[in-house]
């Protein structure tokens, strides 16, 4: 009946030699041959000079099996835990740590045996400042992630990300994660949005202004503030190969060395050679970059520790291509040696190529300002060339318009000698469509400004032009208008001009049939910087199942893409008393 029958004998001794009542725990075989788990209580008995031993089975089947259960649960939880990639802790309310998994160990070095009696947070987080701040964000129990450096078992530290569920037995389970590389990106981007802005600020300055001293200061302050070093400076070369400092920001505390003349034999000896070939330099350490003593101690007598140094190059001419050397920016460190990044060692480069645009750009002004006479014989050139420039451009104007005018005479003449009434109407559609970019062209070339295009004359005459061309008269249809003073870009006036060919046309054809008399308006405001074109008729209207977007009219089509693509603006239409359509879109520059 014992499923451990050594057990069992082995308790028997034991409580013959005692004599006392001992619970324990056995599986026992029931009649079919199943198992079952029990308490069998054993007491020892002694009397008359005899013995025995008095045996009470207590069943506790199903609770062995609920333990088993649970068992089983915790184990299929904690296998779950230690698979997944985050790092999970428990922690009881009075600080003690009180399980980790793998990736806990893995990530923080840390083993769970090293803190049964050390504080695991002390450990993790030893400034006892920054430690308290731990300890807020854990107690204030809000489900949010919180990034902290934490410190590893080897003393470094690691940027981690965290968050805490609270339990209803007070413990807590911290839940973190490894966001080094995350840190890393952000830090990187940072530093390329930084790099980029200061490029904007420097290039900006460079348009504002031809202040070459200016631009210098500007710029050096802002480098030393974005690479975080002790000195910024520009050093000019002169023809002997000696130079000056000509700009310079500098930490308080450090030596100033603005205007300081330095007559160094290192380019004299031709040993900068590098420089003039585009050749840039970090220096980590200037005891272990291989310089020369006497440059050693001329850098020592700026405190100089760490450099960066760039040439600043200009082109000599474009018809003999090469760079003169003309300085160098550079970059002082002198509170300590400094291993510098490459990007750190780009940025300084990208910057010379704006430098060197500036120092050109300051030479043309210095040029100019010292032979006025020669700037203003340039000038009276220059508004000749403008003029000549502005004949030719009319001159184009007048060929681009005849060449339209050619075919569309063309197609007059085509028309002619067609019969199918539609064919003649569409050579015509399109006749009126060349029509409406030639008077454009027309404008261009008789206006005294060809930059501009009087919009209400132009209109006018295209409104004139198409009522021509379908045969209608004034009595019969009027042409109604209210424009505003504007003027638009020639891309815009050629969009507009074909818009209000196709909708003018549209209704000359079909708002007013059976000679019904009618009238046709256009209206053109400047409303901010849109403009808003309404081409409305007071004749039957379209069809309320007509699609306008979405037909086969080629007119209709063309306008919906004109507004949408060429204009990028919005188009409405309305069928109340007649047909409305609202054009609106964005005004662009003349030019």
């Amino acid at each position: 009946m014992y499923h451990n029958l050594a057990d069992l004998e082995v308790l028997l001794k034991i409580l013959d030699s005692q004599g006392f009542i001992h619970n324990y725990e056995l599986q026992l075989k029931r009649a079919d041959g199943t198992y079952f788990w029990a308490i069998a209580s054993l007491q020892y008995l002694s009397f008359n000079n005899e013995s025995a031993i008095l045996t009470v089975f207590y069943d506790i089947n199903d609770r062995k099996n609920a333990e088993t259960q649970l068992q089983e649960q915790n184990d299929f939880l904690q296998r779950i835990f230690e698979s997944i990639p985050l790092m999970i802790a428990l922690i009881d309310a009075n600080g003690k740590l009180q399980w980790v998994n793998q990736e806990w160990e893995n990530i923080l070095g840390w083993k769970f045996q090293d803190f049964q009696t050390r504080d695991v947070l002390e450990a993790l987080y030893p400034d006892s400042e920054y430690r308290q701040y731990v300890i807020n964000f854990m107690q204030s129990a809000q489900r949010i992630w919180g990034d902290f450096k934490t410190q590893v078992r080897d003393g470094g530290l690691l940027d981690t990300s965290w968050t805490n569920v609270y339990l209803s037995n007070s413990q807590i389970i911290g839940i973190g994660q490894d966001i080094t590389e995350r840190k890393r990106s952000e830090q990187a981007l940072k530093a390329q949005a930084e790099r980029e802005q200061l490029m904007r600020t420097v290039a900006q300055r460079i348009r504002q202004s031809l202040n070459l001293h200016e631009i210098l200061n500007a710029t050096v302050e802002e480098v030393r503030d974005l690479l975080g070093v002790n000195r910024v400076v520009v050093y000019q070369l002169d023809s002997e190969m000696s130079g000056t400092i000509v700009a310079e920001s500098v930490e308080r505390g450090w030596t100033v060395s603005l205007n300081v003349q330095i007559h160094h034999t290192y380019f004299q000896a031709g040993a900068g050679v590098e420089y003039y070939q585009g050749r840039k330099r970090a220096i980590a350490n200037i005891y272990e970059a291989g310089l020369t003593d006497c440059h050693i101690r001329l850098l020592e007598q700026f405190e100089v520790k760490a450099n960066l140094v760039v040439p600043i190059l200009l082109e000599v001419n474009s018809q003999n291509p090469g760079s003169h050397l003309w300085g160098l920016l550079i970059a002082h460190q002198c509170s300590d040696f400094r291993e510098w990044e490459e990007n750190q060692l780009d940025l300084l480069d990208h910057l010379t190529v704006q430098l060197a645009i500036a120092i050109q750009q300051s030479s043309i002004l210095e040029q100019a300002q010292a032979e006025l006479v020669q700037r203003q014989k340039a000038q009276v050139k220059l508004k000749a060339a403008l003029a000549e420039k502005e004949v030719l451009l009319k001159e184009v104007h007048h060929r681009v318009k005849n060449n339209l005018q050619i075919v569309s005479s063309l197609l007059q003449l085509q028309s002619q000698t067609l019969k199918d009434p539609e064919a003649i109407k569409v050579l015509r559609e399109s006749q009126n469509r060349i029509e409406s970019i030639s008077l454009i062209h027309k404008n261009l070339y008789t206006s005294a400004d060809i930059g501009q295009i009087n919009v209400a004359e132009y209109i006018q005459n295209l409104a004139a032009s198409l009522l021509i061309s379908y045969q209608l008269w004034p009595e019969k249809i009027s042409l109604e208008t209210d424009i505003s003073p504007l003027s638009l870009n020639v891309d815009q006036a050629i969009a507009c001009g074909l818009v209000i060919n196709e909708l003018i046309s549209n209704a000359l054809k079909h708002a007013f049939p059976n000679q019904q008399e009618g009238t046709i308006t256009i209206i053109l405001h400047n409303i901010g910087n849109k403009i808003e074109l309404i081409i409305q008729d007071n004749g039957i209207g379209l069809p309320d199942n007509l699609d306008w977007r979405n037909t086969e009219s080629l007119g209709l089509s063309l306008v919906h893409d004109l507004v949408t693509e060429q204009l990028e603006g919005n188009i409405i239409l309305e069928r109340n008393h007649g047909t409305i359509f609202k054009i609106e879109f964005t005004q662009l520059t003349l030019h």
